[in-house]
């Protein structure tokens, strides 16, 4: 057969001339058959014309050689022997991309394969290199933006609808796609990152655009919270302020100046301004404040109670006649609880005589070092009024290798600071199930508070024209957290011991150990709020938490709070974290 071929190359018209031979619009045979068909009719055996196909794209058109088919080159002749191959792969490329039925490679239902112009065959070869699986469609196609990677997830999920069989299930709209899950196998935070709401990808060919399906993204996704949002809401109104001092100052004043008039023991007290107030690290309402009312006691002696470093008997050096305070000795020891209930008495009957104000004192707590005072109108406001023993000696060894403010505030402000008072408050000691009710308390608040005054490494640090640090901030954010967790938990019992004094101490402990200012930049606010954080959690799970002037008191120790308390606590704070902070928005 191969010598006849020659011969009917030899005898093919040129390219040029009007006798060549044109394929006919459509694959269509002419009214005369030509040299070339008749060529190709001794090479091929074609089957009878089957019945028009299914009207498909005009890609898919433009692909089989149908109508706008460019018309061949008869000078081709070489190309036209491999068209049978180069065209099997055409058939499947639209058949997928249809979802037809598969036809035989070798055989085209619709046009024989020499009358397919070069155009389709170098289609053809593109679908026959495209990759294993994925789907390809007839028609030029362009590749599909790297933005809309979840779009072609979707689109390899989307169910078949030419052919009517079943596809795989896509997902329903709005729920996450798989491909998220491998990414948090790969340790992406998808889970933790706001992510644009995908818009429509775009197809190649021709047809409309394809919405891309939903992410299922979260209304807050966690971890965006805005710290200084929070701090906004917690921000003191002042005319709340003003309003809440002016009643608390007429109450103590009233009560400071009965006090000082009266032939009492407490003559001789004076007032001592502590707590949050006063820190002006005070958040949510103006309705709670601390008042020590400081007396002071010359020439004592402490005796530590236990080893505790914290509790002491105190002891007069000496005890001359008419020392207004020999009533509340036991056996040479200064009675705490002798002493603050009848410290309790006089304000019991000094708040009688208080005009224009409805306050009450509160029943007595056990083991609290206060006398609590209601102010019922305007609005309700606690007072706690603690009674204090001054002392001038110098501080107890216990603290020896407390305050360690060295590298953040200098050893000139440490000492400095040594050599004021310290102060005795009648907190009792735990003995077993009970109280060993003469003890007393070490006190320094009134340093806490100049801690927070002037806390910067600068000694314009948070003023007017200095550089603003964020340290009172993140206080004020742990205070609040622990604040709305016992809120969220007041029917439980695990949140009962833990108060405002341990996360300050933590507090304290962080500034330690970042002592810079450049460390607590007003821009770092949420990375310098998650490490106060970060330590707290630390002190609950190693159950040590150092007091920061005596650091051989542990106040996360098993007999101060119990294991499954701190536990608890513990899985909270790390909810709350790993979320974006919920409980802030609530209550």
């Amino acid at each position: 057969m191969r010598p006849a071929l020659q011969a009917a190359e030899r005898t093919s018209p040129p390219s040029g001339s009007r006798g060549a031979a044109r394929a006919p619009r459509g694959g269509r045979a002419g009214a005369g058959p030509s040299r070339r068909h008749s060529r190709q009719a001794r090479h091929f055996r074609f089957p009878p014309r089957p019945p028009a196909p299914a009207r498909r794209p005009v890609g898919a058109q433009a692909a089989l050689g149908g109508p706008g088919a460019p018309a061949m080159d008869p000078r081709r002749g070489p190309a036209a022997r491999t068209a049978p191959k180069a065209g099997a792969a055409a058939p499947k490329a639209s058949a997928q991309g249809g979802r037809g039925a598969l036809t035989e490679p070798d055989v085209s239902p619709a046009v024989p394969a020499a009358a397919r112009p070069p155009r389709a065959e170098r289609r053809a070869r593109q679908g026959r290199r495209a990759p294993c699986g994925r789907r390809a469609r007839a028609g030029p196609r362009e590749r599909p933006p790297r933005r809309a990677q979840s779009a072609r997830a979707g689109q390899e999920q989307e169910p078949s609808s030419a052919a009517g069989t079943a596809g795989p299930a896509g997902p329903a709209e709005g729920s996450a796609l798989s491909r998220a899950g491998s990414r948090c196998e790969r340790g992406a935070r998808s889970a933790e990152t706001a992510r644009p709401q995908p818009g429509p990808a775009e197809l190649g060919g021709v047809g409309p655009l394809v919405p891309a399906p939903s992410l299922g993204r979260r209304g807050a996704p966690p971890g965006a919270w805005e710290p200084r949002a929070v701090l906004d809401k917690l921000r003191l109104s002042r005319q709340e302020v003003s309003a809440a001092a002016e009643v608390v100052n007429r109450v103590v004043d009233h009560l400071l100046q009965r006090l000082q008039r009266r032939e009492s023991e407490f003559r001789g007290v004076a007032l001592l301004h502590t707590g949050s107030y006063y820190e002006r690290v005070k958040i949510s309402a103006p309705n709670e404040f601390d008042v020590m009312f400081k007396l002071e006691v010359p020439r004592i002696e402490l005796e530590e109670y236990c080893n505790s470093g914290a509790h002491y008997f105190v002891k007069f050096k000496r005890n001359p006649k008419g020392n207004p305070l020999s009533q509340f000795l036991e056996e040479e020891i200064l009675s705490a609880s002798k002493m603050l209930s009848k410290f309790r008495k006089i304000i019991k009957e000094e708040i009688k005589h208080i005009e224009d104000t409805d306050v009450i004192v509160e029943r007595k707590r056990r083991g609290s070092p206060a006398v609590t005072l209601l102010i019922r109108k305007p609005k309700e406001i606690s007072v706690d009024i603690i009674l204090a023993l001054e002392s001038k000696s110098s501080w107890p060894a216990s603290t020896k290798e407390g305050l360690p403010i060295n590298n953040w505030l200098g050893t000139k402000v440490k000492n400095s600071l040594r050599r004021q008072p310290f102060y005795l408050v009648p907190k009792h000691a735990k003995e077993g199930n009970g109280f060993q009710e003469e003890t007393w308390r070490l006190s320094f608040s009134h340093i806490e508070k100049d801690i927070l005054k002037n806390h910067g490494q600068s000694k314009t640090c948070c003023e007017t024209h200095g550089v603003k640090c964020c340290r009172k901030d993140c206080l004020k954010l742990m205070k609040y957290l622990l604040e709305q967790l016992k809120k969220k938990f007041g029917n439980r019992k695990e949140l009962d011991k833990f108060c405002s004094y341990h996360v300050k101490t933590a507090f304290f402990h962080v500034c330690t150990q970042d002592p810079h200012d450049s460390q607590w930049h007003s821009n770092d606010l949420e990375s310098c709020f998650d490490n106060c954080v970060t330590y707290f959690l630390h002190c609950l799970k190693t159950e040590r938490l150092e007091h920061y002037f005596i650091p051989g008191v542990n106040l996360f120790s098993q007999d101060q709070i119990e294991k499954i308390s701190k536990e608890f606590l513990s899985k909270q704070i790390e909810y709350e974290r790993n979320n974006g902070f919920p409980v802030f928005g609530e209550f």
